[in-house]
């Protein structure tokens, strides 16, 4: 996530520098062939380019609006997280009791703890690559992964976790498909414990198994989004359109330019660039934003924000010892 007031105009414009070199290319070599080679017939009218244009711009605006919302539903998601968690340890201080001060401690940090593993390793699910994700493989990407760093690229989910969680329920649980999913079975299995011996109250033991209820389903709206892409008839469909209006574009402006006078078709290079770069700055934009757990500069800030919760969580238990906060890099925050 950018922290920062907004993308300046250079890195904007180094962002999708790619893209710039190719319009150049796509722009000149028509205008070259037309004015040089004497290649007249390459130049169509502009009506069918315009109508090309005009279905390029649904389509790309379509996908913005939804890939915009794949990443605000995510963003609610996570703040749901986020408050579901410091219920989850206002109600486990409050809830849980024990003649012994010394044990009703142990109990709070256990299960408090507990929970933020099940943060760990959520986010590290969630950071996971799918095959339809952009992160890895599109050039604008390969290049930011080279100075930003997500922690959970680097395969440490054991190391990251241990800290929060039972070695033994660690060794039980991490073969699993879904480690996430049985750190909450864990809270509930120990909630039933605790309530038959005594140190949780039935109403108070509902009320927390609700909580648990909660955080399983905010899981899996979660993976509903990560494990769920973008439709990819859509995607692609944007794709062709945009391409095809790149190559059309300058055979299109030829003929008006050319009107203008002799040697005025060159001036279709450059605004075949400038208007074939917004078509594919908006399907990049659109692009980087539809995988919101992929680990890009655009996507929500799950490990800074995993880092907040225990921060909250750890304070409540009264530690004061706590581990350094996720800071933005560059103005971009993971």
């Amino acid at each position: 996530m950018n922290a920062g007031s907004n993308y300046s105009f250079k890195e904007f414009v180094l962002w999708t520098r790619t893209n710039i070199y190719a319009l150049i290319v796509i722009s000149t070599i028509p205008v070259v062939l037309y004015e040089i080679v004497g290649w007249k017939w390459l130049g169509v009218p502009w009506v069918p380019v315009a109508l090309v244009g005009t279905g390029a711009a649904f389509i790309v605006g379509f996908k913005n609006t939804q890939t915009y919302n794949r990443m605000w539903e995510a963003r609610i998601i996570w703040g749901g997280i986020v408050n579901t968690s410091r219920t989850w340890g206002i109600m486990v201080k409050d809830f849980v009791r024990s003649a012994n001060r010394q044990e009703a401690l142990q109990f709070h940090r256990t299960l408090i703890y507990r929970h933020i593993a099940w943060l760990t390793a959520l986010r590290f699910q969630l950071r996971e690559s799918r095959r339809w994700e952009n992160v890895k493989v599109k050039p604008y990407n390969i290049e930011y992964r080279k100075y930003y760093k997500v922690p959970e690229w680097e395969n440490k989910l054991p190391e990251e976790i241990a800290p929060y969680i039972d070695p033994e329920e660690w060794e039980r649980i991490s073969h699993t498909k879904n480690p996430a999913a049985q750190i909450i079975a864990l809270q509930s299995a120990h909630l039933r414990e605790l309530q038959e011996a005594g140190h949780i109250d039935m109403l108070c033991y509902i009320e927390l198994t609700n909580t648990l209820k909660d955080l399983y389903n905010e899981q899996g709206r979660s993976e509903r989004i990560k494990n769920y892409p973008y439709p990819r008839q859509f995607a692609s469909i944007n794709l062709f359109f945009i391409r095809l209006l790149v190559v059309l574009l300058p055979l299109g402006i030829m003929n008006e330019f050319a009107q203008l006078g002799p040697h005025c078709v060159w001036l279709s290079i450059p605004f075949s660039v400038i208007v074939g770069w917004v078509f594919t700055s908006l399907e990049q934009v659109g692009e980087s934003t539809e995988n919101p757990f992929e680990g890009g500069p655009n996507d929500i800030p799950i490990t800074a924000m995993s880092r907040n919760i225990e921060f909250d969580l750890r304070e409540m238990l009264g530690e004061t010892e706590l581990p350094p906060a996720v800071v933005a890099t560059h103005d971009i925050l993971l």
